[in-house]
């Protein structure tokens, strides 16, 4: 039953999307947001029917696609591809329900649907070929969603996005198909299942070859420093609902991939560059921060925040116990709820305005105080204020990698206040103060569609921010498995010796 409810949450948006070109122009934006709302369900349906306590993969669906080769169409879900995909069908539904009156707007929702459909297959698939499969085929709708719906300079941001990706993803498919090869050479059949590489460990020099490809595609999807380029351009010309899925969605693939991939099946090569990637790491955090306090556009200042957060994902998935990684995951989750509001927040005042500018703003919290209390609550959860949602993440990531050095911890801790900093002063010039331009002083307050939007999200910073046991307990099973296959993985005693370190320090 719950096989056939996964190949059935993956398949949906699909059909959904094809099943779009036969409903009318007038009719296309109630029948996306239907057709979001059953796979919503679906994926609900998915953590009823999930056992909490087991951490291995669950709902197994195998269909051979290549025998010979040993390519299928293989899924399965743990704790840490669950909430992802939970994630992934709540933003494509609350972005429907946002969306404004746009030009061809049947052809972009039609894309949506289509992009929905490979988000939730990045996650949930097993056969490597068939993730790799599924991670580029997000380029594509995307890729149109930024070029045809976008602001002036779309076609460059578009073309940039998508080299930088494609080049990523290329290097990792060379990976993918060495791997291959060497299962191959090694058991006499071919295989590009994730459950099987998992029980295969690989010497220490073909790690760190394998590492270095794989690393490369998901840290260009991060995207991390010095990579990272691609993204204000993307976030700057994108439409709203194209930000809102790239931030809160598409760049959780990368850090997804490091949990998934390069953890279990390379662990010598993981604790080898553990800590130049912590100093990247850190560096994203600081850097991108002050580049956000120096920006006018409040679509960039968000664009460098998710950045800035990203290196404290990156920094606690890569602290190597329980802790950290169980943070970043729900960090994961946590920004992609407040990034996701914050660009539809900023989408909400470009509609009315048509401007992102900082200086043409000032004191509009008296003209529209349900937008500017919203405002701040999901603010609160981007800066982690104790009992939001953005808390839990950032402390249990700072956390686990205190554990491994507190000096590169509390360096990426500064970044938490200057996030403050920068967050705060992008309200208070654009809420507080006296109401100078005319313009402002003819805002109309939230939409209802705006409304029924951002509340569930509101709803979801305060609830989890309260309550994050329901999200972490499953987590931290699965969690947990990865960290037992690193080490029945791991060829040197020094690496071995390191993650029974960190395993002994969590049970104490």
């Amino acid at each position: 039953m719950g096989n056939v409810l996964l190949l059935t949450t993956v398949l949906f948006p699909l059909f959904a999307a094809f099943f779009g070109f036969l409903v009318k122009q007038k009719s296309i934006k109630t029948y996306a947001i239907a057709a979001a709302f059953v796979e919503l369900i679906l994926s609900l349906a998915l953590w009823g029917v999930f056992d909490m306590s087991e951490g291995g993969f669950q709902m197994v669906v195998n269909l051979p696609l290549i025998p010979s080769f040993g390519v299928a169409f293989l899924l399965g879900i743990d704790g840490i591809s669950l909430f992802l995909v939970i994630l992934s069908t709540f933003i494509t539904l609350v972005g429907l329900i946002g969306l404004g009156e746009m030009k061809n707007i049947k052809h972009l929702i039609i894309s949506i649907l289509f992009l929905e459909m490979t988000m939730v297959g990045v996650f949930v698939s097993l056969d490597l070929l068939l993730f790799y499969l599924f991670w580029e085929l997000s380029l594509v709708p995307m890729l149109y969603i930024i070029g045809a719906w976008g602001a002036d300079k779309r076609i460059y941001a578009a073309v940039k996005f998508f080299l930088y990706t494609f080049a990523g993803s290329v290097l990792m498919l060379v990976g993918i198909l060495y791997f291959g090869y060497l299962y191959h050479e090694v058991n006499g059949v071919w295989s590009f299942s994730l459950i099987d590489w998992e029980s295969f460990a690989l010497p220490y020099g073909v790690q760190l070859w394998l590492f270095g490809a794989f690393f490369l595609g998901f840290a260009i999807k991060v995207p991390m420093f010095p990579f990272h380029t691609w993204l204000p351009y993307a976030h700057g010309q994108a439409p709203t609902i194209g930000s809102v899925i790239l931030a809160a969605v598409l760049l959780k693939m990368g850090t997804y991939g490091f949990v998934r991939f390069l953890l279990p099946l390379f662990p010598d090569a993981t604790v080898q560059f553990l800590i130049p990637i912590a100093v990247v790491s850190v560096v994203m955090v600081i850097y991108a921060a002050l580049i956000a306090f120096a920006q006018e556009d409040m679509k960039q200042v968000i664009a460098y925040s998710s950045i800035s957060h990203m290196g404290v994902i990156i920094l606690g998935t890569f602290a190597l116990n329980v802790e950290g990684i169980s943070g970043s995951v729900f960090f994961m989750i946590s920004h992609g709820l407040v990034s996701g509001a914050l660009f539809m927040l900023v989408g909400v005042i470009y509609d009315r305005r048509h401007t992102k500018m900082l200086r043409e703003f000032g004191g509009i919290a008296l003209v529209m105080p349900r937008y500017a209390t919203i405002f701040i609550i999901v603010l609160m959860g981007a800066v982690g204020l104790p009992l939001t949602i953005g808390f839990v993440g950032e402390f249990l990531s700072l956390m686990g990698f205190y554990k491994i050095n507190w000096l590169l911890t509390a360096f990426a801790g500064t970044g938490i206040i200057l996030g403050a900093v920068y967050m705060l002063r992008l309200y208070r010039k654009t809420f507080f103060g006296e109401l100078k331009k005319a313009a402002n002083k003819k805002l109309q307050d939230l939409y209802p569609r705006e409304l029924y939007a951002l509340v569930p999200i509101v709803v979801l910073v305060v609830v989890l921010g309260v309550y994050p046991k329901a999200i972490l307990y499953p987590l931290e099973k699965s969690v947990t498995n990865t960290l037992q296959i690193m080490s029945q993985n791991a060829q040197k005693y020094e690496t071995k010796l390191f993650l029974e370190q960190a395993a002994s320090k969590e049970t104490k």
